[in-house]
């Protein structure tokens, strides 16, 4: 269960510290997305902290419910690299980006941030890698549910104008619904040509 014990530990709530996670890197299709997320657990309700967790662990209409009672009691950026930036400079470098430009939308500056996984975007601040972190540190997780509500509604809005792909439910993953409708409708702007599997899939069907 995450808990305020690595922000506390960096001085928090007097020390700004945000966590900041991303969404999307797995799909063949859509943006990556990312959040920064600041928490003073002075304003969350026990039972709401409870609830926070990584996203990955929480089903969806859970995540929804999360999502809308932090706001207001969180402080929170949002940030994306698009398909086109994720075919230029690759996956792993677009979700940095991602983070980057969701740490600069935080409403205030953070002095120190603590972010998912084994490497730190450069953010102008001291930065801590938490491998694990949506699991460990209740800023993180926050972010994780943050960007993951907000990445799967861009791709449900994303299906309403490329329907066919089943966008709404696998969000952009390579599921065998998917990957079929590739090979009978084709590739979207919305696809990663980077990716094997969606470049592969142009072999065969060219």
């Amino acid at each position: 269960m995450p808990s305020y014990r690595r922000e506390r530990a960096l001085g928090a709530p007097e020390v700004v510290v945000a966590g900041i996670d991303e969404v999307g890197r797995g799909p063949l299709a859509g943006p990556v997305v990312a959040a920064a997320v600041i928490v003073d657990p002075r304003r969350l309700p026990r039972g709401l902290a409870s609830k926070i967790d990584d996203s990955k662990l929480v089903p969806a209409e859970r995540r929804e419910e999360i999502y809308l009672a932090l706001q207001g009691r969180i402080e929170f950026g949002i940030g994306e690299a698009s398909v086109a930036e994720i075919d230029t400079i690759n996956i792993f470098h677009a979700s940095l980006l991602a983070m980057q430009r969701a740490f600069a939308a935080l409403p205030r500056a953070a002095h120190v941030a603590i972010v998912d996984g084994n490497r730190a975007p450069a953010l102008g601040c001291t930065a801590h890698a938490i491998v694990g972190g949506d699991a460990i540190c209740l800023s993180i997780a926050a972010a994780s549910i943050i960007a993951k509500v907000t990445r799967d509604r861009m791709m449900r809005e994303l299906d309403g104008r490329y329907p066919g792909y089943g966008w709404s439910h696998n969000v952009g993953y390579a599921t065998a619904e998917h990957k079929a409708a590739l090979l009978h409708l084709g590739v979207t702007p919305e696809h990663r040509t980077s990716f094997r599997v969606v470049s592969e899939l142009l072999v065969v069907r060219a």
